[in-house]
């Protein structure tokens, strides 16, 4: 008899302790003051009302409900934002917890401030003050982060820094009214020939070479457009004219197109285009394995050979082509970038290029 008694009581205690911990204490929000924001204090309550009641840890009291015991208890909330304020509310509305604040705008920085009251023993438990980068359009982010971080919840790294750092990678987040990335500027690097570019480069001037190294100093500048801003990446077009080969005492210009994405989280970047150069070509054909060129071969009365076109110092101005992919990083320290990318030319009749670039530009 005794023993059924015991297992009795048990099973009611059990009943009882997880009826129990269903209980959330209840919360209730008024209103969230706003300064210089386009949403009033009523839809700031009301977004604070949400982000609280995804924590799932209070009974967060209904938008509806608030508006009834308002009426039903003729309660004035117009700037009801204080201590003494909220806890007359909370004591004739009986709830456990009241929570109020604001969010206000100063200069270009959005602050956030949160209060919660615990109604019964008249003090303030918990407090948030958090900055955050003007984002208006953002203000549900905003409040849900510092929503989370009052109560101790984890935060997005990623979305955390776009919206308090400044200097983050640029996004749709925390640059909504912008169509483009600005990372345009000077660019300088250096180039490496190989294949039949190289020979020529290395031949002498007799040959039809340059009697030099088979690489060059570049300089430039890059302009872009980004035309995609979303989520982690940007899709971005760039045309970058360069100058090859000042440090040999040459001239080559050159116009590359590329289009890619770049990553809004850790700057990095891929593309992929033509570039357009003009170098001096020569026609000629090959007798015995060895080139001759189209002068040559008549004086020699050679007329059977395949006609070609080469590389060559003693040709004429000729628009060359390559496709170029290219891969990259932008390099952050305060407002400055510094994009640094090594890209390479795909093989074709002349041979193909390695090299590196770098630059710098200030965000605006």
């Amino acid at each position: 008899m005794k023993k059924s008694i015991c297992l009795v009581a048990l099973f009611i205690s059990l009943i009882s302790f997880a009826f129990a911990q269903k209980v959330k204490p209840t919360l209730t929000i008024l209103n969230i003051d706003s300064k210089g924001l386009p949403m009033d204090p009523s839809q700031l309550g009301n977004l604070t009302r949400i982000e609280v009641d995804k924590l799932d840890t209070f009974d967060v009291t209904d938008r509806y409900d608030v508006m009834y015991l308002i009426d039903k208890n003729k309660l004035n909330i117009t700037n009801c934002y204080g201590k003494m304020c909220l806890l007359e509310i909370g004591n004739t509305i009986k709830t456990n917890y009241m929570l109020s604040g604001s969010v206000e705008l100063y200069g270009q920085t959005i602050i956030a401030t949160f209060r919660l009251i615990n109604v019964a023993n008249g003090s303030v438990e918990k407090t948030s003050i958090e900055e955050y980068i003007d984002v208006p359009t953002e203000l549900q982010q905003i409040i849900g982060c510092s929503i989370k971080r009052m109560f101790g919840k984890p935060v997005n790294d990623d979305l955390w820094n776009k919206l308090t750092k400044r200097n983050d990678y640029e996004s749709a987040l925390n640059n909504p009214t912008k169509n483009k990335v600005n990372l345009s500027g000077p660019r300088f690097g250096y180039a490496f020939m190989f294949g039949k570019e190289a020979d020529v480069f290395s031949a002498s001037n007799e040959s039809g070479g340059y009697n030099t190294y088979p690489s060059a100093f570049q300089f430039g500048y890059q302009f872009e457009k980004q035309y995609l801003n979303e989520g982690n990446f940007q899709a971005l077009v760039e045309f970058i004219p360069m100058i090859t080969g000042v440090d040999h005492q040459l001239f080559i210009p050159s116009l590359t197109f590329l289009n890619g994405f770049r990553n809004n989280k850790r700057g990095w970047e891929i593309g992929i285009g033509p570039t357009f150069s003009i170098l001096k070509r020569i026609d000629g054909g090959e007798v015995n394995g060895k080139f001759y060129t189209s002068d040559q071969l008549f004086t020699m009365g050679v007329k059977d050979y395949t006609k070609t076109s080469k590389l060559d110092n003693r040709g004429s101005l000729s628009l060359n082509s390559a496709l170029i992919i290219a891969i990259g990083r932008t390099l952050k320290s305060g407002k400055l970038n510094i994009p640094v990318n090594i890209w390479a030319s795909l093989p074709n009749s002349d041979g193909w290029r390695i090299g590196i670039s770098l630059g710098y530009n200030g965000k605006k």
